[in-house]
């Protein structure tokens, strides 16, 4: 066996076509577009190449055949480095060959290891964690957009290596025909008497005061908390890039005396429409979307931002935001099911919050590590 660095477009092309190669017989599968994949490996859209390093690889057998596909990669403002340096791997593609698997992350042990890291989690991402991030182990299902994929036996291919769960990366689902949790009804029964309360969806026509909204609801929120405020020009930008899968319906705020004091953001799955387009997006690709947007289906929405202020907090806002907000999208009935991107269990005030909600597990992701020292003892992430 041997590793070819990808380099050409052509190996660029194959480390694409192989994971497509791998999954054509699972109809679960929904190939990625191919410009997000290139988009984490070029130096000019990714902003983590001034603090990192990144390689990526194909894997060829004695044969020639190219059967696997790894990437390596440095983030020197990794956040989950602790008391060592760590590395990471992802974009992990396989045959069911044990042997294939540990020769790749053979080399990317090696390769982290010649640039000082002490250790490496996988699959991860060279970016955010709300892409391409955790191995998949139970709920095998149709991946939501930029979430990893994988088939049932890449679990035995990392643990046989060594690699142990770091943290579970946990989802949740709840099915949008369900009457939510009585509470909820109650909070918003208890709150709709005082008519200073008020809750409306998004409009277009109107982005700039819901950006400003958004905006303080984010920072009372966040900020206080430690998290880095953002500015208006920020958020403004982000929701002028929703736009072209803006749902109005499904992105709600809840005002005290017209001033914003809670925010629920959901946006359709546009996976349902990608998986149709085979990784593409050209002109042609564009108006296929389009025109899905326009007469296809598209059953999930997902839950990106829930947020209270800190005044409001434990009074009921998030029953009254939640019941509001319901009412129209189980009366609009596009939506079968909604999802909520993956909660760390390392977050159990998270989680808590997410079961509240009257949720379900509906899959589970892991990121793991793997000590380079062998008889060094291994932590699991700690509990926030």
């Amino acid at each position: 066996m041997q590793l070819q660095e990808v380099k050409t477009d052509n190996d660029k092309k194959l480390f694409r076509e192989l994971a497509a190669d791998i999954y054509r017989n699972d109809p679960n599968y929904i190939r990625p577009l191919d410009k997000d994949i290139e988009e984490v490996f070029d130096p000019a859209k990714n902003k983590l190449f001034k603090n990192g390093e990144c390689k990526r690889w194909i894997l060829l057998n004695d044969e020639g055949k190219h059967i696997g596909r790894i990437a390596a990669f440095v983030n020197n403002k990794y956040q989950d480095s602790g008391d060592q340096p760590i590395g990471g791997i992802g974009f992990f593609e396989c045959t069911n060959d044990k042997a294939a698997a540990h020769f790749m992350f053979d080399h990317c042990k090696q390769w982290l290891q010649e640039r000082g890291m002490e250790a490496m989690d996988g699959p991860i991402n060279f970016g955010e964690k709300e892409r391409w991030w955790g191995l998949q182990v139970e709920g095998f299902q149709q991946p939501l957009y930029c979430m990893n994929y994988n088939l049932p036996y890449y679990q035995e291919l990392f643990e046989s290596y060594g690699f142990r769960v770091y943290y579970n990366q946990l989802c949740y689902a709840l099915d949008v025909k369900d009457r939510l949790q009585e509470k909820f009804y109650t909070h918003h029964d208890e709150l709709s008497k005082d008519k200073n309360f008020s809750a409306r969806h998004i409009e277009k026509r109107k982005l700039e005061k819901y950006v400003k909204d958004f905006t303080t609801v984010y920072n009372k929120a966040w900020a206080g908390r430690g998290e880095k405020g953002l500015e208006e020009k920020v958020v403004l930008k982000m929701f002028k890039s929703m736009l072209p899968v803006m749902d109005e319906h499904i992105i709600w705020f809840a005002y005290y005396k017209e001033e914003p004091i809670a925010m629920w953001v959901n946006i359709p799955d546009i996976n349902q429409y990608f998986k149709h387009l085979n990784g593409k997006f050209g002109l042609w690709q564009k108006l296929k979307f389009l025109w899905l947007q326009k007469f296809g289906k598209c059953d999930r929405f997902v839950g990106i931002v829930f947020g209270v202020i800190p005044e409001f907090q434990g009074k009921g806002v998030d029953g009254y935001l939640i019941v509001e907000g319901g009412n129209v999208i189980q009366a609009k009935y596009q939506y079968e099911r909604y999802e909520i991107q993956w909660i760390g269990d390392f977050n159990p005030k998270m989680v808590h919050i997410a079961a509240s909600l009257g949720t379900y597990v509906n899959r589970r992701l892991c990121t793991y590590r793997y000590l380079f020292d062998r008889d060094k003892e291994f932590k699991r992430k700690e509990i926030i």
